[in-house]
C-alpha cells in the first residue's frame, strides 16, 4: 500500500533530504523536517482523554526522559495495579521522539486497549549518538522504572508484569535491551520482564533479501534510504553485518548467550510484520532463528500493508492490539 494513504502525521523523508540535513560537523538538522508533535495530556476531567500522559526526566545529563501513559479510569481504582509496557519509538535511530504525534497516539491506543501503563522512552539519537548509545539509554530506562518514585508508576504499576516493546528502530532497541536485561535480570528486581514485542523491527544486512529487492523503490523505506539510515546510526566504520543491524549474522552466534538467557527466564517473544514491508524477510528469518534457539515465539505476519502500518493508519491497528492483548494474558498465566 502506498504511503500516500498513511496518516497525515507521518513524515516520509527522502534520502536526499536526509543528506541535505547533515551539518558539516556530522550532526543532523532535524528542525527542517517539521515532524508533528503532541503535548502530554494531564487533564483527567476531559472526556476526550481516556488516557492521561505526562513527561518525566530520566537522565538530564543525557537529555533522556519518559512519557508515561495512564488509563484515566485507573485514577478511581487506587488498588488496581496494571502491567507496564516500556516502549521505544521508531525513526531508524535518527528521527522522531516520544512526543512525536505518530507515536504518542499509538501509545495512547496501547494504554487504552491493553489496560496498561505505557512508558515511552526518549533516547539519544544518531548520528550524534551512534549505536550502542541508544541501547544504553534503553536499559537505563528499565532501571529507572524499577526505582522510580513517580506517583503514577508507584501507585498504578505491577512491576512483576513488564513487557518491552518497540516499533521500527524501537523494535531493534527492545530486543537488544532485552538481551542486556536478561544478563542482569537480578539487578532489575522487582521489575520482572515477561515478554518482548518487536513491531516491524528495523534489521538489515549486507546481503539483499527477496523482499528488499521486490520493494527496492518502496515509498516509505526504499533500499537506498535504508542503507543510508544504517550508515548514520551504526558505529563509524561498521558494515550492515554488524550485530546491531544484523543479529542473525553467522547464525546468531554473537547473541547466543543472551538468547539462551532469555529462554531460561521463560521470556516470550512476539514479532509482527507484513509482506508489504521491505524488511519482511529479515523479520521472518529472525523469528525463525529465535524459535530454533528454543525461545517461545509468536509470529504475526500479515499480507499487504506497509512498514509500521498500524502506527501510520490507526484504523488498521485493531487486529494487532487484540493479538497483543492475548499475548500478554497468556504470558502472565503461562
Amino acid at each position: 500500500m502506498s504511503t500516500e494513504n498513511a496518516s497525515s502525521n507521518l513524515t516520509v523523508i527522502p534520502s536526499d533530504s536526509l543528506r541535505a540535513a547533515l551539518n558539516p560537523d556530522g550532526t543532523l538538522d532535524r528542525d527542517r523536517f517539521n515532524i508533528p508533535v503532541t503535548s502530554a495530556t494531564l487533564n483527567p476531567t476531559s472526556p476526550a482523554s481516556p488516557v492521561l500522559s505526562k513527561d518525566v526526566p530520566i537522565n538530564p545529563s543525557h537529555s533522556t526522559w519518559a512519557r508515561i501513559f495512564l488509563p484515566t479510569r485507573t485514577l478511581s481504582c487506587s488498588e488496581e495495579k496494571l502491567p507496564v509496557i516500556v516502549y521505544y519509538h521508531g525513526g531508524a535511530f535518527i528521527l522522531y521522539s516520544a512526543a512525536s504525534t505518530l507515536f504518542h497516539e499509538f501509545c495512547v491506543s496501547l494504554a487504552r486497549e491493553l489496560s496498561a501503563v505505557v512508558v515511552s522512552v526518549e533516547y539519544r539519537l544518531a548520528p550524534e549518538h551512534r549505536l550502542p548509545m541508544a541501547y544504553d539509554d534503553a536499559v537505563e530506562a528499565l532501571h529507572w522504572v524499577k526505582t522510580a518514585r513517580e506517583e503514577w508508576l508507584a501507585g498504578h504499576v505491577d512491576l512483576s508484569t513488564c513487557y518491552l516493546m518497540g516499533t521500527n528502530a524501537g523494535g531493534n532497541l527492545a530486543f537488544f535491551a532485552g538481551l542486556r536485561a536478561s544478563a542482569s535480570h537480578d539487578e532489575l528486581k522487582p521489575l520482572k520482564i515477561r515478554g518482548v514485542i518487536l513491531h516491524h523491527p528495523f534489521f538489515g544486512g549486507s546481503q539483499r533479501t527477496p523482499s528488499e529487492l521486490r520493494l527496492v523503490n518502496d515509498q516509505m523505506l526504499p533500499l537506498a534510504k535504508g542503507d543510508f539510515l544504517w550508515e548514520l546510526s551504526l558505529p563509524l566504520g561498521a558494515t550492515r553485518d554488524h550485530v546491531c543491524c544484523n543479529p542473525i549474522v553467522d547464525g546468531g552466534s554473537k547473541i547466543s548467550e543472551g538468547v539462551d538467557k532469555m529462554r531460561s527466564l521463560g521470556w516470550r517473544l512476539l514479532v509482527a510484520g507484513c509482506d508489504g514491508d521491505p524488511l519482511f524477510d529479515r523479520q521472518v528469518e529472525f523469528a525463525q532463528m529465535m524459535q530454533e534457539k528454543g525461545v517461545s515465539v509468536v509470529r504475526v505476519f500479515t499480507e499487504g500493508g506497509h512498514h509500521v502500518i498500524e502506527v501510520t493508519e490507526p484504523d488498521r491497528s485493531k487486529p494487532l492490539l487484540q493479538t497483543l492483548k492475548t499475548f500478554m494474558s497468556t504470558t502472565v498465566t503461562s
